[in-house]
């Protein structure tokens, strides 16, 4: 794939909620390096519509009301479908470096069609300090159990700069439509034999007052502990 790029250049899908502070630059961004951009503005309340209105050459696509990330994820990846046989997603709050998109093209051997992760370097303890916790703690328990869910073994399950490829991630029987996406779309893929590999992207994590996030470690946790459930269940007692 690394030599037709430009023939099969992704397309780029960024979720956003309540990014009003970062989303049109992440965009902007993109944009800037010659993507076709869909943001998909899952029922925001502060001003992202407005700013991300602001930006001319992406399209913005809107949820009426909060679905959650995998809804939003699945929003963009079909209306990118129409266009694309690619699509690359990454956060809207910044901590992707768009440039990186050109590392997961990269990956793709010629005539492959896998789901490729963008493994973020230096996030082990006392290589950023910025990072936080959960997200050290959240990243290894998520490794763990998509591996015994019947998932890829993976070093960074819960990235979300990733490739997808097009149509084959929409035909994947996921139910998650919250952070959970992410993960249950790993299990799906291997259980349906589509090859999952990582490569290394950079990662921008600011300090804790200038950084963004909808991570709320119970709740979540709670979700991530039922999903698994659901998953290890279906492996073990319900039929390929």
């Amino acid at each position: 794939m690394q030599h037709n790029e430009q023939q099969n250049r992704p397309a780029v899908v960024i979720p956003v909620y309540n990014h009003a502070a970062t989303a049109a630059q992440v965009a902007r961004e993109v944009r800037r390096l010659g993507y076709r951009v869909f943001v998909v503005d899952d029922g925001s309340t502060d001003e992202t519509h407005e700013r991300l209105a602001g930006v001319s050459g992406i399209t913005v696509l809107r949820h009426p009301k909060n679905e959650g990330k995998g809804a939003a994820i699945l929003t963009g990846l079909l209306a990118a479908s129409n266009v694309a046989d690619y699509a690359a997603t990454l956060d809207a709050d910044g901590q992707h470096y768009p440039e990186d998109i050109r590392r997961l093209v990269d990956a793709v051997a010629s005539g492959a069609r896998p789901l490729v992760v963008g493994a973020r370097e230096g996030m082990t303890a006392g290589e950023g300090a910025h990072i936080p916790w959960t997200s050290r703690f959240g990243r290894k328990f998520s490794n763990f159990w998509v591996w015994v869910s019947g998932g890829p073994r993976l070093s960074d399950s819960q990235s979300g700069m990733r490739l997808y490829p097009l149509p084959e991630a929409l035909s994947l029987p996921v139910r998650a439509r919250r952070f959970q996406f992410e993960v249950e779309i790993l299990v799906r893929a291997r259980r349906k034999g589509m090859q999952v590999i990582e490569t290394p992207v950079r990662v921008l994590y600011p300090p804790k007052e200038g950084r963004i996030s909808h991570f709320r470690p119970f709740v979540d946790f709670l979700r991530n502990s039922k999903t698994f459930t659901r998953l290890i269940f279906s492996r073990i007692f319900l039929p390929r």
